[in-house]
């Protein structure tokens, strides 16, 4: 693979409205620490990974207590009303620390199951790609559209349907632009890939594990738990 160096963001800013309760789920107990350190763990065990940044929301009085302590070589940066600002900022701070970043490799805070062998599968395939990859699995379920009413309106053929998980990786600079673009267009893409496809580029699909799955539910913690458990035992 090739010897380049690559700077990890991973947005941390959301405010969990899906997973319930008091407690933001990137921040949720499992196997004895926060969630988000299993991620930031994740990213950082492969050598080509120089740096890493979390994008913290303005108000975040809960990570240096849990879990920054434990990563003094994190870098934090201050997010934003959407992820996809969130992660713009964190590109900002990783330019200004950095201007020489060529690539990036954003992660979800709540995705905390990446396997060491699906980040290398990435790293190989997009820093050979012209306009980055991501990620991402087949589906496998039948597909229908609902119509206005909430009805069926048809089968959708799934053979050309991917579920997009992260890491994404992309040219840091070339990412910060298309966001920077679709947000001055009103537009609020849900991950970093839609930035790149509304500019025309056509990231690649590496296909990630099944087992890299996001935390929204507290239900989801104990699944981590069981794969975490034994992706230890394998490695």
């Amino acid at each position: 693979m090739s010897e380049r160096q690559v700077d990890a963001l991973i947005p941390a800013a959301g405010q969990s409205v899906r997973f319930g309760g008091t407690t933001l789920k990137q921040y949720a107990h499992l196997m004895g620490q926060p969630v988000i350190a299993h991620s930031i763990e994740a990213v950082r065990r492969h050598p080509a990974v120089a740096s890493v940044t979390v994008a913290l929301a303005p108000d975040d009085g809960i990570y240096d207590e849990l879990v920054g302590s434990g990563y003094p070589g994190v870098h934090t940066a201050i997010g934003g009303d959407s992820r996809a600002r969130t992660v713009l900022n964190g590109l900002a701070s990783i330019l200004q620390r950095n201007p020489a970043s060529e690539w990036v490799l954003v992660h979800d805070a709540a995705r905390p199951c990446l396997s060491i062998a699906a980040l290398r599968r990435l790293l190989t395939a997009g820093l050979a790609s012209e306009h980055g990859a991501i990620l991402a699995v087949p589906v496998s379920d039948t597909l229908k559209r609902a119509d206005s009413d909430g009805c069926i309106e048809c089968t959708v053929d799934r053979n050309r349907f991917w579920a997009a998980q992260t890491p994404q990786l992309f040219r840091t600079r070339q990412l910060a632009g298309h966001l920077e673009a679709a947000l001055a267009a009103g537009e609020s893409p849900t991950d970093d890939a839609a930035a790149m496809e509304r500019a025309g580029l056509h990231p690649l699909l590496v296909e990630g594990p099944r087992s890299n799955i996001k935390i929204t539910g507290p239900e989801d913690l104990a699944l981590a738990e069981f794969i975490l458990q034994r992706q230890s035992m394998d490695e």
